[in-house]
């Protein structure tokens, strides 16, 4: 089997985490599946932040583990849940990196999720 190539972001493709001081509620199937004061912000090159909830504040009962898989150089293997009360749409709409890579290890035990597959996912300011 080939080895996975490893990249360290850096000034070509940058990656920054950062407490984000909001609270994070993400909705689907008109329920709440995640309530956080503790989501991870994370940066990467040009996509769209990502928030990166703890797992702890996710409902993991509303969640069911698939057997899709990807990889990414800079983070590690991807495992992957679906939110089967949101249907179709919520087929793989989680994801985890459960050992990412060091430059990265502050995601270890978060989830995140695809804003077109869940309803919402809303950050309030906290006061």
């Amino acid at each position: 089997m080939q080895e996975k190539p490893v990249k360290i972001p850096g000034p070509d493709h940058p990656i920054t985490i950062a407490a984000n001081p909001a609270r994070v509620v993400v909705k689907a199937a008109a329920r709440v599946i995640a309530d956080t004061r503790e989501a991870l912000t994370l940066r990467e090159a040009s996509y769209p932040a990502v928030q990166y909830i703890p797992r702890k504040d996710v409902d993991m009962s509303l969640l069911e583990r698939t057997e899709h898989a990807t990889y990414c150089p800079f983070k590690g293997d991807c495992s992957y849940y679906s939110i089967p009360s949101a249907g179709e749409k919520g087929a793989n709409a989680v994801w985890t990196y459960e050992q990412p890579y060091a430059s990265v290890e502050q995601i270890k035990d978060h989830l995140a999720f695809y804003p077109d597959r869940v309803e919402a996912i809303e950050e309030t300011p906290q006061g």
